[in-house]
């Protein structure tokens, strides 16, 4: 593998650089010219090519053609995402959570009328306030945006599987500033039903009782961490697969949650649930 070398990636951001300016000047700020070579580099990733701007020895591309290539894929990328970001918005239900609901309404329309993928495509534009289950420390741009209306609408997909009152009323309990709360809302609701199939209590009584308490804390003292988690990589597998049609792609989602479920359910259950 070997990667382009700066020789290589110049004129593509020297040809940037020109439109940026409409040939009227070749002149650019240090700062302008780092963000456009970002650009370069972020459309060039995007082609498909192996990361960190690498090509195989066999299959090298000029860097003019990747970035080509890369930035019709950005753009691609910006309509599937807003196709789908059109498509969940009217049955979006943010569960009287203001975070998720100015996230979600406000905050990414303005994604979609400032993102500039010529000039700056690696810029997210807004700020996710919400937080998802998945870490997406590693992405920015409109793969950012892709990935987090991706999680949104696996988390509005798992809401379904509940009566919108049902979702409310496990977040009143769980904090009852619940309205404000700057938390993944989905975890929450997810730790609740692991409670719940923990002591094999029906969903339908949702207020944990001093009684379930104590049994939750017999059956916890059984577990080790390792044990715990493969606990309820096994629960969530079923209540997947039972509730809400065997979504693979939501149990995978849900699953990278489990680590930090297992800690809280294990050293804080009475806090949590």
């Amino acid at each position: 593998m070997i990667a382009y070398k700066m020789e290589e990636l110049l004129p593509v951001a020297g040809k940037l650089a020109e439109k940026y300016t409409s040939l009227e000047s070749t002149s650019v700020t240090y700062e302008k010219a780092e963000q456009l070579m970002g650009a370069v580099l972020y459309c060039i990733r995007e082609a498909g090519l192996p990361g960190r701007h690498e090509v195989s020895e066999g299959g090298r591309k000029p860097a003019q053609q990747a970035y080509e290539e890369g930035l019709a894929r950005v753009g691609e990328k910006v309509k599937r995402a807003l196709d789908l970001y059109n498509e969940m918005l009217p049955e979006f239900v943010c569960y009287e959570n203001r975070c998720l609901y100015d996230t979600f309404v406000k905050g990414l329309p303005e994604f979609f009328r400032w993102y500039d993928m010529k000039f700056e495509p690696q810029n997210t534009v807004v700020a996710l306030d919400y937080p998802v289950l998945k870490d997406l420390s590693g992405y920015t741009g409109v793969d950012k945006i892709y990935e987090y209306i991706g999680c949104i609408r696996l988390e509005q997909f798992f809401f379904q599987c509940f009566p919108e009152g049902y979702v409310i009323s496990v977040l009143k309990r769980y904090n009852s500033l619940y309205e404000e709360m700057i938390e993944n809302i989905c975890g929450i609701l997810f730790l609740s039903v692991l409670g719940h199939m923990l002591i094999k209590k029906p969903l339908s009584e949702p207020v944990f009782t001093e009684k379930d308490y104590l049994q939750m804390e017999e059956v916890l003292a059984g577990f080790d961490k390792a044990g715990m988690e493969r606990w309820m990589q096994k629960a969530a597998e079923a209540f997947v697969r039972e509730r809400c049609g065997e979504d693979g792609e939501l149990l995978e989602y849900l699953a990278g949650s489990i680590a930090d479920h297992a800690v809280r359910l294990k050293e804080a259950g009475r806090v949590v649930l």
